[in-house]
């Protein structure tokens, strides 16, 4: 089985307020997209970094900035997250049995065991999704702009890493996107197939706003995820 990662990383800053990207940005030392890819090179996976085309030549200039010499292939990104992993899923020819699994960049914290629990749920299932119970009250927005009152202990958050079979999702991808497919499960999903949930980490924050780095920080201080 041959294990494939496809790291997806996009981001413009806009939203985070800061004209580099957030995946660039300094987290103990070093871009966080860094500490991302070691998560996954630390797990044997071949990984597959999507980048947009303008952002590939300042990556080149960290590696060497910071002597980052991870394996890693660099894929050119879509105008969309599904056309990025698109782009990447669609670049590889995987055998059967092999397992690929799709994280966001700016996840720097997700930790050993749920990569490998995804790897190995997904080579078992075809699917592995990790997702945490909800903690908040969860309202839905009606139409005409009413609200009601959803059943938290029925939700839960879904995180990455998503992995898969890795020809079904290449299958799965070969369709046009739809406004509904909001991840790679979602994707799957349409193609026929279960998904499978796994046990996410609280830990496992998507890097979004600016207190986020600060938060990342505190949670690496007393060393990385594992």
């Amino acid at each position: 089985m041959t294990k494939y990662a496809i790291i997806v990383a996009g981001g413009s800053g806009t939203r985070f307020g800061s004209n580099i990207p957030k995946q660039f940005l300094p987290l103990l030392g070093k871009p966080v997209l860094m500490h991302t890819v070691e998560r996954f090179a630390e797990c044997g996976a071949k990984i597959l970094l999507v980048l947009p085309s303008a952002q590939q030549s300042y990556w080149q200039e960290l590696c060497e900035k910071y002597n980052f010499k991870l394996p890693h292939k660099v894929v050119a990104g879509g105008d969309s997250r599904f056309a990025s992993v698109k782009n990447a899923i669609l670049s590889l020819s995987p055998e059967n049995g092999d397992v690929v699994a799709v994280h966001d960049g700016v996840r720097p914290l997700v930790s050993l065991r749920v990569i490998d629990e995804a790897f190995e749920q997904a080579a078992k299932c075809g699917s592995a999704v990790p997702a945490i119970k909800v903690s908040d009250s969860i309202r839905k927005i009606n139409h005409d702009g009413t609200s009601q009152a959803l059943k938290r202990d029925e939700l839960v958050a879904v995180q990455t890493p998503q992995a898969f079979d890795a020809l079904e999702l290449k299958k799965a991808y070969e369709v046009e996107f739809a406004p509904f497919f909001t991840d790679d499960a979602s994707v799957y999903e349409y193609s026929g197939h279960k998904v499978k949930l796994i046990e996410g980490d609280v830990d496992n924050i998507k890097i979004t706003h600016h207190n986020d780095i600060a938060i990342a920080e505190n949670l690496m201080g007393n060393g990385e995820p594992c």
